[in-house]
């Protein structure tokens, strides 16, 4: 057997090499099992004519500029070493025999090599670009433009929709809170209130965008922001009544069928918050080392990343005892047993010290969540399994 490394032939110096190989490869026949097989699409759902006093169809389109540079390969100019075979098959695998839209990446700080599977695919973040908002965030807090004991005003009109649990504080003078507690709230509860609050704080969508840009992070979108997002997604154009009680809801299920097929589609064939799951591993990769933040900063949001509450039965399920893993999750709309944007990336370190950056990133599938948990944990299991071999 001859494997490359650093560019160099090289033979196993031992038979415990091989044997380790060996093992990987059985685990990857494993873990592969696991995950369904692809099954025929199914036709689309017949188009259904609109019941008399249901909300009309919208017009509305994302309100994002047209893409200036379309998505490259993924290449890593700093790359020390290659990656080893056995993972790279079993990624691979495990990707190929999802019954869904996949992208998986994993990437070894420190070494420079990622192994993946769709890695310069764009595929919706959801809340996973909360993170992006805090790096902002945090980079104006490095450079005296915000304080994390700054605070500000959460009113009723600032309400978003889905998950934002901190809408029962805010009463009818409003909410007053600090920035350091906003960030909190959306990293480790994926509050989106909070959220959209510490964007506006930050600048806005551009402001991310710029932050991005000038960390020379590639392939990671910003959207317009949760509202505009979601309601575009379901077909809606935006109205802040929806942000009470179950409007947004009672409005969505109020369209026809074909209109939220249609919008739905239309944002997974170009999500304005799409990402490529290389680039976010890199990105994580950069946050570890330093080279996004402060040293103060980073300390801060990598504890608070390590604190969420969100998918402990994604990646986090999979990760061996004695690991620790730091991350932030998303999760899309669901229309007709499609789930989209279901996601969880992070950063995984094993006691040794040794940390690899990770992302599993599902566009879209029929599964149930039990199997999309399988597939998450499988890719912890495998990265987990691969440095015990090394």
């Amino acid at each position: 057997m001859r494997l490359k490394r650093g560019g160099q032939k090289y033979r196993p110096e031992s038979r415990g090499e091989f044997r380790g190989t060996a093992r990987l490869v059985l685990l990857m026949l494993a873990l592969s099992a696991c995950v369904s097989a692809p099954e025929p699409p199914r036709a689309a759902a017949a188009s259904a004519r609109p019941p008399s006093g249901r909300v009309q169809p919208t017009t509305s389109t994302f309100p994002i500029r047209p893409v200036a540079n379309p998505p490259r390969p993924y290449q890593d100019i700093n790359q020390q070493e290659a990656p080893p075979p056995a993972l790279v098959s079993l990624i691979q695998s495990l990707g190929r025999n999802f019954n869904g839209r996949v992208g998986i990446a994993v990437r070894r700080i420190g070494a420079g090599w990622t192994v993946a599977h769709n890695g310069d695919v764009l595929f919706p973040q959801q809340s996973v670009s909360k993170l992006w908002v805090s790096m902002t965030f945090l980079d104006a807090v490095d450079r005296g433009k915000l304080s994390l004991n700054g605070s500000t005003t959460i009113t009723k009109r600032d309400l978003t929709l889905f998950h934002q649990p901190s809408a029962a504080n805010v009463g009818a003078s409003g909410w007053t809170t600090t920035y350091d507690d906003l960030m909190y709230r959306a990293m480790t509860k994926s509050d989106n209130t909070c959220n959209d609050a510490l964007l506006r704080a930050s600048g806005g969508p551009d402001a991310v965008r710029g932050f991005l840009a000038r960390r020379m992070i590639s392939n990671i979108r910003f959207g317009p922001g949760e509202r505009l997002l979601q309601s575009t997604t379901a077909g809606l154009d935006w109205r802040q009544d929806y942000s009470i009680g179950r409007n947004f809801y009672a409005a969505r299920s109020a369209l026809p069928m074909a209109v939220r097929e249609k919008a739905l589609n239309n944002y997974l064939a170009s999500p304005p918050d799409g990402a490529a799951p290389a680039s976010i591993v890199a990105a994580l990769a950069k946050l570890k080392q330093g080279d996004m933040l402060s040293p103060n900063s980073t300390r801060l949001l990598l504890s608070v990343m390590e604190e969420a509450k969100t998918g402990p039965q994604r990646i986090k399920g999979g990760v061996p005892a004695g690991w620790r893993y730091l991350h932030k999750t998303g999760t899309g709309q669901e229309l007709n047993g499609r789930s989209t944007g279901y996601n969880d990336i992070g950063i995984m370190t094993a006691p040794d010290g040794t940390s690899y950056a990770v992302a599993v990133m599902i566009g879209s599938t029929t599964l149930p969540i039990p199997s999309r948990w399988e597939l998450m944990q499988a890719v912890a299991k495998a990265v987990a399994t691969n440095h015990e071999l090394r």
